[in-house]
């Protein structure tokens, strides 16, 4: 069942969502410069690359970062960019033509209306993309997006973990080994929690480093104006990031 009430204000979209703001950010860039060139393998080339690690901000994926790992960046030294470029071809906003990349007309209407542009990528991006071919192992968890978005409603309301989502959705698992674990925890984000938070309907807050990092993860204002759930009935008030 899609849960999914189309949204009016773009402002809040634009706020939360990082997905709404690279792809504005990418238009907004072949309108003043041109078509995005392509490398041979269709991937975008690296003078966009590095742009976009600057103009795009995203949350966990500073250009310090990135340049700590890579002396140039490719798009596959950037994430979100690899994934942002494949929802744009998947959701027919861009199209490869003569080595480069190219809007739709579909896409030039919808950028002067951010609050439906959204309502399309969050649609594609939730509901219709495959995530496996971004994971390690090719997993995918258990359950549908009728289950996840219900428990995350309730479970988000003040503050959840990837621990406590996989307890809730899978019981104890007494037996499991600490690989099955991280894997199951690894296919939970990589399909459901990473997309939520970067189509700005769930915010990620980190503390630790490495195998000591937490995350937990809370609803922002966007997740109330674009949902309406079965298990909305048992909220408490609500905690907005």
């Amino acid at each position: 069942m899609n849960h999914l009430i189309p949204i009016s204000d773009s402002a809040i979209a634009m706020r939360h969502s990082p997905v709404l703001r690279a792809v504005c950010l990418t238009l907004d860039y072949i309108h003043e410069n041109g078509p995005i060139g392509l490398t041979a393998t269709g991937a975008l080339k690296r003078y966009f690359v590095e742009w976009a690690a600057a103009a795009f901000d995203w949350p966990f994926y500073t250009t310090e970062d990135l340049y700590a790992v890579n002396k140039v960046l490719n798009e596959c030294d950037f994430p979100p960019l690899t994934i942002m470029h494949d929802l744009l071809l998947s959701a027919r906003l861009a199209r490869h033509r003569k080595g480069a990349l190219h809007p739709t007309r579909l896409a030039r209407q919808l950028r002067a209306d951010p609050a439906a542009l959204w309502s399309l990528l969050a649609q594609q991006f939730l509901f219709a993309t495959d995530h496996t071919g971004y994971t390690r192992y090719g997993d995918q968890p258990m359950g549908n997006w009728d289950i996840f978005l219900n428990v995350i409603n309730v479970e988000a309301q003040h503050g959840l973990s990837e621990d406590r989502l996989g307890l809730v959705l899978y019981g104890p698992g007494e037996g499991q080994g600490w690989r099955d674990e991280i894997r199951m925890k690894a296919a939970l984000y990589i399909h459901v929690l990473r997309p939520l938070c970067w189509m700005g309907l769930l915010e990620e807050g980190r503390s630790g480093e490495g195998f000591e990092r937490d995350e937990t993860y809370f609803k922002t204002a966007l997740w109330h104006e674009a949902f309406k759930l079965e298990t909305d009935v048992h909220l408490d008030p609500v905690t907005q990031h």
